[in-house]
């Protein structure tokens, strides 16, 4: 697949080690685009790093701990998603604006001790180079039960779409963009990520999308997978 200038075509093409970047109820999945406001003094070093180097840093979510106030260095989840930084801009007060565009899923393998303060780890691809083929799974989409669902989503909240727009774009240009979309929290997104492939993701979008519905129906609130 080609990110930017770069194309990354089996996992040698990417390092074993990567800065991360943990972010609370932040998505990103393989060939989509996420847009970050930098401005952390440990992560715009992070980002100086990247920039100086292979472009590449790490999205996780941090873990959710019960009854645990937030920490400045939370405990890491176990799978999450590298991305090429293609965009890049100063604000001029301080901050980087920049986007990352996903490539491939990893598994956390350990935290190394740096003397960065940001934070790096080690990483293993094996079970996401599938990640690296574009469109694998799209054929085995409920493509008709997702835009169902999205229609109920959507006539539930009075809200519109672009269904034409909607119509014309690919399977997975369209999941991917609705899981990232979706007004839904950390534990909700994390799923979406874990889903071992295209169908799953779609399915577990449609599975919360559904439970949501239903929650608003019965007047209890908000989405959890808990």
């Amino acid at each position: 697949m080609q990110a930017g200038n770069a194309i990354y075509e089996m996992i040698a093409d990417l390092p074993p080690v990567l800065p991360v970047f943990p972010l609370s109820g932040a998505l990103l999945l393989p060939r989509t685009q996420l847009p970050l406001n930098i401005f952390e003094p440990r992560y715009i070093d992070m980002v100086d790093a990247a920039l100086a180097g292979n472009r590449l840093i790490g999205m996780v979510q941090p873990l959710a701990e019960q009854g645990q106030e937030s920490s400045d260095y939370p405990r890491l989840s176990s799978i999450g998603c590298v991305g090429r930084l293609t965009s890049f801009q100063e604000s001029g007060d301080g901050r980087y604006l920049i986007t990352l565009q996903g490539v491939m899923r990893f598994a956390l393998e350990r935290e190394l001790d740096t003397i960065t303060a940001f934070r790096q780890v080690e990483c293993d691809y094996a079970a996401f180079a599938h990640d690296l083929q574009s469109g694998l799974g799209e054929e085995e989409v409920d493509r008709a039960g997702l835009l169902q669902t999205l229609r109920n989503y959507l006539d539930a909240n009075s809200l519109e779409a672009d269904w034409q727009s909607v119509s014309e774009a690919e399977t997975e240009v369209l999941v991917n963009a609705l899981c990232m979309m979706c007004p839904y929290g950390p534990e909700e997104k994390q799923a979406l990520l874990e889903a071992r492939d295209l169908k799953m993701r779609a399915e577990t979008l449609i599975a919360i999308t559904e439970m949501d519905l239903a929650r608003s129906q019965n007047g209890d609130g908000g989405t959890s997978l808990n």
